[in-house]
């Protein structure tokens, strides 16, 4: 990614760095260890379950605050792009909650699926997993730059958290439709 390196970075302190990376690490410990430590089911559910639900639409409505904010930036309406934003950052971050709480009730939820789905179901969750990772700390340092008026600093990065944080968003979205409604 030309353009986010880690000189690019350099526009933060010392300590805004420490804090991104700690709550990235700690984000993706919890992950995992929500999914390897939570009870392992013998059978997949029929149907999701009231918290799998609500995953679903917090990153569907993550989803949908990132492409207003977009319209709402490139129309010139920076302060609800900032809400709009904000309100992705906030529906990523209760779908983390949600999505550790499922994980430590549930478990993973092994795909039914056979044929020609079960590349594709696992084509999408691959990136999906790796991406949902790398996007923490790339949306962390969105928001500060965006927060904290470094706008062209916050520019230089957006154009990469953008498309990232969105794909991750709808494909999280395709693996639950994938999970729980292919046959």
């Amino acid at each position: 990614m030309r353009g986010v390196t880690s000189s690019s970075l350099a526009v933060e302190n010392a300590k805004v760095r420490w804090v991104v990376a700690a709550l990235s690490l700690a984000v993706v410990l919890a992950v995992g260890a929500a999914i390897t430590l939570g009870p392992h089911a013998s059978a997949p559910p029929v149907a999701p379950g009231l918290l799998a639900r609500l995953n679903v639409a917090l990153n569907a409505g993550a989803g949908i605050c990132l492409l207003v904010g977009y319209a709402c930036v490139r129309s010139g309406s920076v302060t609800w792009h900032r809400r709009s934003m904000l309100a992705a950052f906030a529906c990523s971050s209760a779908f983390l909650v949600s999505y550790l709480l499922h994980h430590a009730q549930v478990g993973s939820v092994p795909f039914r699926g056979t044929g020609f789905w079960r590349p594709l179901y696992f084509g999408i969750l691959v990136p999906h997993i790796v991406l949902a990772g790398g996007i923490v700390p790339l949306a962390l340092i969105t928001v500060y730059r965006g927060w904290t008026g470094k706008i062209a600093a916050h520019r230089r990065i957006a154009r990469y958290t953008l498309p990232l944080w969105l794909f991750v968003s709808v494909s999280g979205v395709v693996v639950f439709a994938m999970l729980y409604y292919l046959p």
